[in-house]
């Protein structure tokens, strides 16, 4: 198994007809035995999503797919998203695409850093992380729903 920690640069590019121009991000380390399906709730809870009864996926830079595997299998075809690693599918430099709900279609722009990341210094001192954590970052975040207020 790997012993990088990756640091991952998450842009919210938008979704549901909403362009986030600038678009807010968030920049995440991400341990050796994360998973894909940690990596993606700690993504949605960043970018302040509470209705987490949604398919997700995740384009890699092969072209290959990681979701829920169990889902129509036939149809998508995808990777099982519990079962890999992110540190040992993605290496600094790549990019990759990160897909929130496929009806309304939040689509996040995804890279890894050239820098590895040191949890210690990032962290702090303890246990490291036991699921990927946001460690920076900036923008105004959508309603998940398009609402802009509580009427």
């Amino acid at each position: 198994m790997a012993r990088t920690w990756l640091q991952i640069w998450v842009e919210l590019e938008g979704g549901r007809d909403i362009v986030c121009d600038p678009p807010p991000g968030r920049i995440f380390i991400v341990g050796p035995g994360h998973t894909f399906a940690q990596f993606a709730e700690a993504i949605d809870v960043a970018f302040a999503r509470w209705d987490f009864a949604h398919l997700h996926v995740f384009e890699l830079p092969d072209g290959r797919e990681v979701g829920f595997a169990d889902v129509d299998p036939g149809e998508h075809g995808w990777l099982d998203h519990d079962a890999l690693k992110v540190a040992s599918e993605l290496s600094p430099g790549d990019e990759f695409r990160y897909t929130f709900d496929l009806g309304d279609d939040w689509r996040h722009r995804c890279r890894v850093l050239p820098e590895k990341a040191d949890p210690r210094q990032e962290w702090g001192p303890g246990p490291l992380p036991r699921r990927p954590v946001a460690i920076w970052g900036w923008g105004w975040m959508p309603d998940q729903y398009g609402r802009v207020t509580l009427d």
